[in-house]
Order: C-alpha cells, then structure tokens, then sequence
C-alpha cells in the first residue's frame, strides 16, 4: 500500500499484485505443463487403445476421455513413492501421475508377459505396480474401497506420514462396500481420500435413476467426514480440493468424500453402445467443457506457454505413444507354462514388480 497526497487529502493506493490461481496454489509453471501433459498423453493413449481394439489387436478397453481434468488434478496433490494409490478401472489419468509408462500400460493392454498389473492375466485396466504402491482392484464395483481403507488403518497403526487415494464412479456410491468402506474411514479417522468422478451415469444408469440425492457427496455428513464438490473439468480445482484434504488427513484429521462432476465422452467400454441410452447433443454439449481445452485456454491466458509449445508437446507425446505401442506389441507373449503362477503361493514366483 502507498499515499499520494492532493491538497489537504491523502488517496490510499493499493500496489498489491493479484496472483493467479496456481500461484495462490503453490504450482509452478513446470508443475503445470507436467499436469497438461499428463493429461494429453491419457488423451492419446485412450484414442490409439480404441484404434488398437477396431484392429482387434486389444478385446477390451476402457475409455478414459473427458476425465482427464479430474483424475490428474487429484493425483497431482498425491506424493509418488509414499502415498498409495487405489484405483478404478477408468483411471489413466491417476496411474500416469503415479508413474506407469505409456509402455507400460499399452503391455496390460496386449496381455503382455511384462505387464506390471497382472503378467497379461488380468482384464486390461485392472492397475497394479508394486514399485510405485498402485493397488489393484477386484472387477466387482466398489470393491477397493474397503481395501484402501484397510490399508490406511494400516498406515495409521504404524504411524507413517501418508495417505491412501481411492478413485471410484458415482455408481460405486450405490454399492454396500462403498458404504462400509467410508464408516470405517470415518470412525477410526484414517488417512484415505475418496474421490468419486461422478460422470452422471452407472454405465447406462442415470443418476437420478440410482440415488435421490444431487449431490454424492452431501452423503459424507452421514458418516461424519467433509464433503466437497468440485467441478471436474477444472484441473485446478480438482488440485486444490485433493490437497486439502491430503493436509486434513497428515493432520490426523481423518478422511475427507471429493466429488469431481465430470463427463466421459465416449461409451463406458469398448463393448458399450451409448447411443442407446443417451442422446448425442449431450455428448457434445459437454465437449464444450472439455478439461484438455480448459487448461491449455488458461496455459495461454497466463502467458505459461504458447501454441506452438502446447502443439510441440502434443507432436513428442503422439510419438511416445506410437513407439511404445511397437514396443509392447512386440513384447513376448506370456509362456502357457505360467498360466497356473499367482494362482496358488509357490515360494518360487519371482516378485511382481
């Protein structure tokens, strides 16, 4: 603040610098175009799975588009190497900010002998890398919420400084092992952060068809943890909710419900025809908001890249995506002599990574 006098009156003139939103955050420039980037590249894995499964070399995949804002925007406030990750099966987004490589994935993808989530026996899209703490989930819904809540009052009992991210969908809140998951959270006050990416359908259910409630996360007062809703195409709003409750629950603060209000574009899987249950000016009214664009309009507006970087990027990302689909597709095969490995305890199986 400074005066300027006039005459007998003095003017009060205010030289604060009004900071822009990640400043206010703590977000440099370098963690946002990491988060931009992140977020082209599940784009673009997401496309180039679904070309890879209409040449019928992938049978199942999972689309991810229109998520991407949520998913890297909570992840982002997770800390890789000490937190642990609890994913759903559309979440891309989650496990790339973890640390799993386009490589990596597009090998679950194939059923690969190298795919770190399974060895190739798993469904596509059922995470897991022991190195990096991502835990796998059952294909029943809602079943990894009370695995990471068992795996936070782990945490609790041994006193460790980190939390435990679970992702689910809407449709999840509908299950008794969501409800069961988040009591236990709450009484015990556990450091699990429940995002729900609420894309207002249960694969072809609306919302309102399975909940009379707006809002999934006006249920947390029922259980006694705060509950936020968040719009889910905005990166940086989904950041700062994720990085609240992450210092609520360090603090001993106990869990906290995030509800991300997002939208997939595209059907719920590779075998789903959601032409038949939702009308397509809905899909593309919603294209409207969609997350990529959002965050690469504010990259611009706030002068932290230009076009040309932002097209730069998006050309190396597009390459690492293609040279990782050669790589995987060559990758071997599973050796049917396997088949029965992880499927009874032999103290002979090598580690899974």
């Amino acid at each position: 603040m400074g005066t300027l006098a006039t005459g007998a009156r003095k003017v009060v003139v205010s030289t604060q610098v009004t900071q822009a939103p990640h400043e206010l955050l703590g977000l440099t420039p370098d963690h946002l175009l990491r988060m931009h980037r992140s977020m082209v590249t599940a784009r673009l894995i997401d496309e180039a799975s679904l070309r890879q499964n209409r040449m019928g070399r992938a049978p199942f995949v999972v689309p991810v588009s229109g998520h991407e804002g949520c998913q890297i925007g909570t992840a982002a406030a997770m800390v890789p190497g000490v937190d642990v990750w609890v994913p759903y099966y559309r979440d891309l987004g989650v496990v790339l900010v973890a640390g799993l490589t386009p490589y990596e994935v597009f090998l679950g993808v194939f059923s690969k002998a190298d795919d770190p989530s399974s060895g190739g026996r798993q469904m596509p899209s059922h995470w897991s890398a022991r190195r990096l703490g991502i835990v796998s989930h059952s294909s029943p819904i809602a079943t990894q919420v009370p695995h990471a809540t068992g795996i936070a009052y782990a945490m609790r009992y041994r006193d460790e400084q980190a939390v435990v991210g679970c992702w689910f969908g809407e449709g999840a809140t509908s299950e008794g092992d969501w409800h069961e998951g988040l009591n236990f959270a709450a009484i015990h006050k556990l450091p699990v952060l429940f995002v729900c990416e609420n894309n207002e359908y249960a694969i072809s259910v609306r919302q309102d068809k399975q909940m009379a409630v707006r809002d999934v996360a006006s249920r947390a007062e029922g259980y006694g943890m705060p509950g936020e809703v968040v719009d889910g195409s905005d990166v940086l709003a989904c950041y700062a909710a994720m990085r609240s409750a992450r210092e609520r629950a360090i603090a001993g603060e106990g869990p906290t419900l995030i509800e991300c209000k997002t939208y997939r574009y595209l059907p719920h899987t590779s075998d789903d025809d959601d032409k038949t249950y939702r009308p397509r000016s809905e899909v593309d009214e919603h294209r409207h908001s969609d997350p990529i664009d959002r965050f690469a309009a504010y990259l611009l507006e706030h002068q932290l890249a230009d076009a040309a970087a932002l097209e730069a990027m998006q050309a190396e990302v597009v390459a690492e995506v293609e040279a990782a689909i050669t790589a995987a597709w060559d990758a071997p095969d599973p050796d049917p002599a396997t088949a029965m490995r992880h499927v009874f305890a032999d103290e002979d199986d090598p580690t899974p990574s």
